[in-house]
């Protein structure tokens, strides 16, 4: 399997300034984005979860591929090159190399994912308060399955815990 950029060479390339937001949490876009060059942030609401350099990086393959909102709001830190697809539903699918190629990301975050969760528990799971929860948390994450969900407030609690 031939690189991500290789992939995407004949894709439209945007260049866009440092401050540009590419994709605002909460809204559904249907745009999916490859990083060629810059640097972009990752923003849950204010908070920054991740800042990303690595050319060929993805964004939006969430929200296409769960045709749900943006879960995070991604904007660029410096002036970046980003080849740009604006039915990414459609390029998936027509592209099966690349939808792939963005399966095994999103497995790898998952993999992550539930491997810092698992050793959440294994820490928490004798504690009597809140931190006691991470293993019911752990269980809801790991069987949920195409269930519909909603963003909610970070302040609310999830009704199925």
């Amino acid at each position: 399997m031939g690189s991500i950029l290789d992939m995407c060479r004949d894709a439209p390339l945007l260049e866009l300034a440092a401050g540009s937001v590419l994709l605002p949490e909460g809204d559904t876009s249907g745009h999916l984005y490859v990083l060629k060059s810059g640097s972009i942030e990752v923003l849950r609401g204010e908070t920054q979860v991740a800042v990303v350099e690595e050319p060929g990086a993805v964004f939006g393959e969430m929200s296409v591929l769960l045709n749900r909102p943006h879960t995070a709001t991604v904007r660029a830190l410096t002036p970046i090159k980003v080849h740009a697809f604006d039915d990414a539903e459609s390029f998936l699918r027509s592209n099966p190399e690349i939808a792939f190629h963005v399966g095994r990301l999103l497995a790898g975050r998952l993999n992550a994912a539930t491997t810092y969760l698992a050793d959440l528990k294994r820490q928490f799971e004798h504690q009597s308060n809140h931190l006691g929860m991470v293993g019911e948390v752990l269980d809801v994450l790991i069987h949920q399955q195409d269930e519909d969900f909603s963003l909610g407030s970070e302040r609310e609690a999830d009704p199925r815990l």
